[in-house]
């Protein structure tokens, strides 16, 4: 099952043309990014003090229908791949009435020293694999 995160639109949010700007698509991402790692026990602010770091490398995102002020909006987010030092979730923006807005494969990388660094086993949390979500 896909982490679901929910948010309403607010008005600073929309453009001249009165619907989401396409770059605050990017904020609602990372903003379930980070409740999908608390949903999933990953403790983020261990990793850093520990010396890793987090970094997104790659967004790939497909806009398909514009959310507009007030607007309920439901974001899904699941592991699709796990590698020794990156990985790769996929977000699902969609209206409450299921019509998707966007979607996005984001890949993210760990980082000790500024260099690309396999985290420690204690931080791999079961969520992080694409097998525990029943995503292929």
């Amino acid at each position: 099952m896909p982490c679901v995160t929910n948010l309403v639109v607010r008005s600073y949010e929309c453009d001249s043309y009165g619907h989401v700007n396409n770059a605050v698509y990017l904020n609602y991402l990372e903003h379930a990014r980070m409740n999908y790692l608390h949903q999933i026990g990953f403790d983020y602010k261990g990793v850093v003090k520990a010396g890793w770091y987090i970094y997104v490398t790659h967004i790939d995102i497909y806009y398909k229908s514009s959310a507009f002020l007030d607007d309920r909006i439901i974001i899904e987010t699941e592991p699709r791949k796990l590698g020794a030092v990156s990985g790769t979730l996929h977000q699902i923006i969609k209206k409450e009435d299921g019509t998707v807005c966007a979607e996005a494969d984001v890949t993210w990388a760990s980082v000790r020293d500024n260099k690309p660094s396999a985290l420690p086993k204690e931080f791999m949390v079961e969520g992080l694999k694409p097998s525990a979500s029943g995503a292929n």
